[in-house]
């Protein structure tokens, strides 16, 4: 598959294409296409499928059109996002014969830039077909809020799918090829919802349920020990939602007093249940406590909760 032959294909970029795309895209507005009609039999009295696009599709269409700002590649992806939005909605096989006319030849580009960029040998073309099946496949995830919605949301898949066909001629061992950073998909691989999965993400909610309810009692406990006028000032600020100055005047202090007394019943609390952390096994420590402050004797190894809250 060249290039110039899917540029050539392109409703826009041939003569008279405009005018005879937007005819296209009218007939699949009224009574659907008739390929697909032809595929699936006839479909009533008028041997024509439902319409594969709605008003709201063809009033996107008929703005793009009609903006005289728009260049040829804006016309192309505001166009195109219509017409997923509308396959997204009808699965229409017109609709997306359309798509691939507009836009294979820019994502052939694509696929073909990323495969040189690992001297990939493996064919463009197969590629770009893998490109549109997973375009077919997963037209629910698409969001057409943006004019340019399609040409993103393709740029993704063609980036992923490049990278999958890279692991997957790479899995023989000695053809294997690093792939940058910031070339690896930032999206969520979905593994769909299993009962193993459900399984393993409720014991981990409840390992974390019982991980906060750990850190709220040492919170707790340390809170108590602290002087009636720090435990005053935490609780207006954190728990009430005062600001400083209303704490302050409620306290009877300065400003600059109630800043500090916080800010050191924090460093008490902070530092008394870090010191608790240093005493677990490495296994159960926190991901992050922090420098290690404790020494031998402290919690949970000896002595108490005002020992671990001692200056």
């Amino acid at each position: 598959m060249q290039v110039s032959d899917l540029l050539h294909a392109s409703p826009l970029t041939t003569p008279g294409g405009r005018a005879k795309l937007e005819q296209r895209i009218a007939e699949l507005a009224k009574s659907g296409s008739k390929m697909a009609s032809a595929a699936m039999g006839q479909a009533g009295s008028s041997g024509r499928l439902a319409p594969e696009l709605d008003d709201e599709d063809c009033a996107r269409v008929g703005a793009a059109f009609a903006d005289d700002t728009l260049n040829s590649e804006q016309l192309r992806d505001a166009v195109s996002t219509a017409l997923m939005d509308g396959f997204r909605k009808s699965t229409g096989r017109g609709t997306f014969g359309l798509l691939y006319e507009l836009n294979a030849a820019h994502l052939l580009v694509q696929v073909a830039g990323r495969l040189r960029r690992y001297n990939s040998k493996a064919d463009a073309g197969d590629v770009l077909q893998e490109v549109f099946f997973n375009v077919y496949r997963y037209p629910h995830r698409f969001d057409s809020s943006r004019d340019d919605a399609f040409r993103v949301w393709t740029a993704m898949i063609v980036r992923n799918t490049v990278l999958k066909h890279l692991r997957s001629r790479s899995t023989g061992g000695g053809n294997r090829r690093e792939i940058p950073f910031e070339d690896l998909s930032d999206q969520p691989v979905s593994h769909g919802d299993t009962p193993l999965a459900g399984v393993l993400q409720d014991e981990a909610n409840l390992e974390c349920s019982r991980a906060y309810v750990t850190y709220l009692q040492l919170y707790i406990e340390f809170y108590t020990m602290l002087s009636d006028r720090e435990r005053r000032a935490l609780h207006l600020v954190e728990v009430d939602g005062v600001s400083y100055r209303d704490a302050a005047a409620a306290l009877g202090i300065k400003l600059e007093n109630l800043k500090m007394v916080i800010f050191r019943a924090r460093k008490k609390i902070h530092r008394a249940m870090r010191r608790v952390f240093d005493g677990l096994p490495p296994d159960c420590k926190p991901a992050r406590v922090g420098r290690p402050v404790g020494h031998e004797g402290d919690l949970p190894g000896g002595g108490s909760p005002s020992d671990a809250l001692r200056s």
